[in-house]
């Protein structure tokens, strides 16, 4: 299904940019940009680490599923509820959609674990997603830009997390 997604993004791109070396740039954004490298960075080590257990490593994927891209999201959602372009919004639909339902996946195998990590743990890494998706919003999609409240916009990836360590049987990470 990921796959379904990057295609996607590629004809999203395709359509959208018309600059070559624009469209180069984000073709290679793993390479050309610091803070999507420190997202792949981050989501990489945990599939097939031994030093990972299983369950970190659901941890991880739920994190990558419900935080990771929770405000480019919503940004798209933005440009929707003004009406402004139709194709991206419908396929951010789509991929959010799948998204949620990876997340919730994950949930589900989470709360099936006998040997589950701490709580402590579990909110390091949510917390650690929590900073990167945060800084992604901030230097990749500079949501000012399109006339968003940056700092509302990081709540929203706060709310997401929130939502997601009560998915996981525990209380929120930022407490309110």
């Amino acid at each position: 299904m990921e796959n379904i997604h990057s295609e996607m993004y590629s004809l999203l791109i395709d359509t959208y940019i018309k600059d070559p070396n624009e469209r180069e740039f984000l073709f290679n954004a793993i390479e050309t940009m610091p803070c999507v490298k420190k997202n792949a960075d981050w989501t990489l080590p945990w599939i097939g680490d031994k030093e990972t257990t299983y369950g970190e490593g659901v941890v991880a994927f739920a994190a990558v599923e419900g935080i990771f891209f929770s405000g480019s999201f919503a940004s798209i959602f933005w440009l929707k509820k003004r009406g402004l372009m139709p194709g991206l919004t419908f396929s951010n639909e789509l991929i959010s959609r799948d998204e949620g339902l990876h997340c919730d996946f994950a949930c589900l195998m989470f709360k099936q674990l006998v040997h589950k990590p701490s709580e402590e743990r579990v909110r390091e890494i949510i917390i650690n997603a929590i900073r990167i998706e945060q800084e992604l919003l901030t230097e990749a999609l500079p949501v000012k830009l399109i006339g968003k409240n940056c700092t509302l916009m990081k709540q929203c990836i706060e709310f997401v997390a929130d939502r997601l360590m009560l998915e996981l049987g525990f209380s929120k990470v930022l407490g309110d």
